[in-house]
C-alpha cells in the first residue's frame, strides 16, 4: 500500500538519525499543551506521508514521531459544517442553516453553546484561535464591521482570537483581532454587500486587466490585491490584507501567544488558510514546486508546521504538547481561479486511492489526513486503522480532562481518547458524512456505507469537476474492499441496506 511504503520509508530515516525516543508508558501529571493544526482542502493523498508527490517533510515528521490515521474523518465535505462540528461536538446538519457561510454571516455558534474551547477553559487552559474562521460574527443583524464584532470566538471559549472572518476568496478582506478589524481607519469605513454591487469599485467581471490571478467561476466581484473575490466591499483601505502574508502573519500571532508567560497550559486552534483558494503563496514559496500555485501553498503549509514545531522545541514544550494535524474536507483543483491546479497535477493523486473530493458524498470528501504527535504518551511511528471522527475531539478531551460537558447540546460527540492516542482499537460504530446540499451518507466501522437516494446532481454543478456520488436510488458500498466505491451492493445485500437506513434514521431523529 502506497501510504505504508511512504510511512515506513520516512520512519526508517527518522530511526536512522535517532529522532524519536522510547515513549513513556504513562502520561505525566502535568497537563499537556494542545495544538490543533486544522488545514483547508488538504486531500487524503496530498501529503508525502500519505503517498503524495509534493514533499511535506515537516508534516511527515509529525507522523514519524507520532501516530498516523488511515481512517479518520471530517464531518462534512465543506468547511463551515466541519468547523462547526469540530468545535461543538454536534453534526452541523442538526443546526439548520449551517452550510457554507457567507462572508457576512452572523455568528453560527452563539454564547451558551457547548464548545471544545470552553471545555478546555474549564480544564484550566488558556485558549486561542488563529487563522481562518468562517463561522460568522455578530448578532442577528450581522457583523458591525466598523464597530464591535460580538459575539465571536471570545464568547464561545477562546481567550484570544486573530482571524480572517470567512475565507480568502470572500470579502471583507481584513484581519479581525478579538472584537475589531485590525488597522481600520474609521474615517474610511468599510462597506460589505453580498447582494448588490457597491457603487463603482472595480470587479473581476468588469476589470480583468487589473487581476494577477484570473477567476474561473463565481469569484468575479470586488478586487483586492489583484484578486477578485465573492462579494462587494468598499472603503477600509488601510485594513486590507495581502494574501501572500497569511502564513507568516498566522505563525507570528501563534508564536506570540505560545510565548506568553503563564502558569496555565495552552490550547490553540491554528486554522490555516492554506490550501484554500485563492492559492497565493508568499514570494519565497512561489515556484517551489512543479505543480503550480496549489503545490506551492502545500509547501508553504508544511513550512508553517515546521515553524510551530521549531518553536515548541525551543520553548521546551515539544515532549508534552499534543499536536493534532488534520483537514476540514477533501481536495479540489479548480475551485474558482485559473491557477493551473488541474493542468499541472501530473501523477500527484490528491485523493489517494479514493473517489470524490470536496463537496462529495464519496470517501475523498470527508476522509482526511489525521496525525497525532505527543512524545510523552503516543508511540512514535505508529499507525491506526480505527475509525475516528473530528466530532469526537470535544468528548475525548472532556473525558481525558475530567470535565463535564453539555451532552444534550454536544449530542454527537463520543469519548474515544484511547483511539486518539493509539491505545485502543475500539472506536466508533458508525459516523455520518455530510455532502453538498446537506445530503447525508452513513458509514459503519465494518466498512459498509450507505448513500441514500437523493435528487442531487451527479457532478458538482460548477467548476470543480468532482463526482458527488449522488443517485436517485439508494446505494450501498463496502469501502474496505472497494475504496473507490465502484460496486453498488444494494441489490445483493438488501437486508444490510434496510438495516443501515434504519440506523441512519435513528441518528437523525436523536435529540
Amino acid at each position: 500500500m502506497k501510504i505504508r511504503q511512504s510511512f515506513l520509508s520516512a520512519l526508517a530515516v527518522c530511526l536512522l538519525f535517532s529522532c524519536s525516543e522510547k515513549p513513556r508508558t504513562e502520561a505525566p501529571e502535568e497537563k499537556p499543551n494542545v495544538l490543533i493544526i486544522y488545514t483547508d482542502d488538504v486531500g487524503y493523498g496530498d501529503l508525502s506521508i500519505y503517498g503524495g508527490k509534493i514533499l511535506t517533510p515537516n508534516i511527515d515528521k509529525l507522523a514519524t514521531d507520532g501516530l498516523l490515521f488511515t481512517n479518520a474523518y471530517a464531518t462534512a465535505a465543506t468547511c463551515t459544517p466541519s468547523r462547526y462540528s469540530l468545535l461543538t461536538g454536534e453534526y452541523a446538519w442538526r443546526a439548520k442553516g449551517r452550510g457554507v457561510a457567507a462572508g457576512d454571516a452572523s455568528a453560527l455558534i452563539r454564547p451558551g453553546v457547548e464548545t471544545l474551547p470552553s471545555v478546555m477553559q474549564r480544564a484550566g487552559y488558556r485558549t486561542a484561535v488563529i487563522g481562518k474562521w468562517h463561522l460568522g460574527l455578530g448578532g442577528d443583524e450581522g457583523p458591525d464591521w466598523n464597530g464591535e464584532l460580538n459575539p465571536g470566538p471570545l464568547e464561545i471559549g477562546f481567550d484570544y482570537s486573530f482571524i480572517i472572518p470567512a475565507t480568502g476568496d470572500r470579502v471583507p478582506t481584513v484581519f479581525v483581532e478579538d472584537h475589531h478589524i485590525v488597522g481600520l481607519d474609521l474615517a474610511d469605513p468599510i462597506e460589505v454587500n453580498y447582494r448588490e454591487k457597491i457603487r463603482d469599485g472595480p470587479t473581476g467581471k468588469d476589470n480583468p486587466e487589473l487581476l494577477k490571478m484570473m477567476w474561473s467561476h463565481g469569484h468575479n466581484h470586488s478586487i483586492v490585491n489583484g484578486v477578485s473575490r465573492i462579494g462587494y466591499q468598499r472603503g477600509g483601505e488601510a485594513a486590507m490584507w495581502r494574501d501572500e502574508d497569511f502564513a507568516q502573519t498566522f505563525v507570528d500571532k501563534a508564536s506570540a501567544f505560545i510565548d506568553e508567560e503563564s502558569d496555565k497550559p495552552f490550547f490553540m486552534y491554528f486554522s490555516t488558510h492554506d490550501i484554500h483558494v485563492p492559492r497565493i503563496a508568499h514570494e519565497r514559496f512561489q515556484g517551489a514546486t512543479d505543480f503550480g500555485p496549489r503545490g506551492d501553498v502545500i509547501v508553504q503549509l508544511d513550512w508553517q508546521v515546521g515553524e510551530l514545531m521549531k518553536l515548541l522545541k525551543e520553548k521546551g514544550f515539544e515532549e508534552n504538547t499534543i499536536v493534532i494535524f488534520s483537514s476540514d474536507n477533501g481536495p479540489v483543483l479548480d475551485d474558482g481561479y485559473v491557477d493551473q491546479a488541474r493542468e499541472l497535477i501530473a501523477d500527484h493523486k490528491q485523493t489517494g486511492e479514493l473517489s470524490g473530493g470536496k463537496y462529495s458524498a464519496l470517501e475523498a470528501g470527508t476522509r482526511v489526513p489525521f496525525i497525532v504527535k505527543w512524545p510523552a504518551s503516543v508511540k512514535a511511528g505508529s499507525t491506526s486503522e480505527v475509525m475516528f471522527s473530528q466530532v469526537d475531539l470535544l468528548g475525548s478531551f472532556a473525558g481525558k480532562m475530567g470535565v463535564e460537558f453539555n451532552a444534550k447540546q454536544a449530542i454527537d460527540t463520543e469519548n474515544h481518547w484511547g483511539v486518539l492516542i493509539g491505545e485502543s482499537s475500539e472506536g466508533r460504530y458508525s459516523l455520518v458524512q455530510e455532502a453538498l446540499f446537506s445530503n447525508l451518507a452513513y458509514l459503519r466501522s465494518d466498512g459498509m456505507k450507505l448513500i441514500p437516494a437523493n435528487e442531487g446532481p451527479e457532478m458538482v454543478p460548477w467548476g470543480p469537476i468532482i463526482s458527488t456520488g449522488f443517485a436517485k436510488e439508494d446505494q450501498l458500498f463496502d469501502i474496505k474492499s472497494d475504496p473507490k466505491e465502484t460496486q453498488d451492493l444494494s441489490g445483493d445485500k438488501p437486508d444490510v441496506l434496510s438495516e443501515m437506513k434504519k440506523e441512519l434514521e435513528a441518528i437523525v431523529k436523536k435529540n
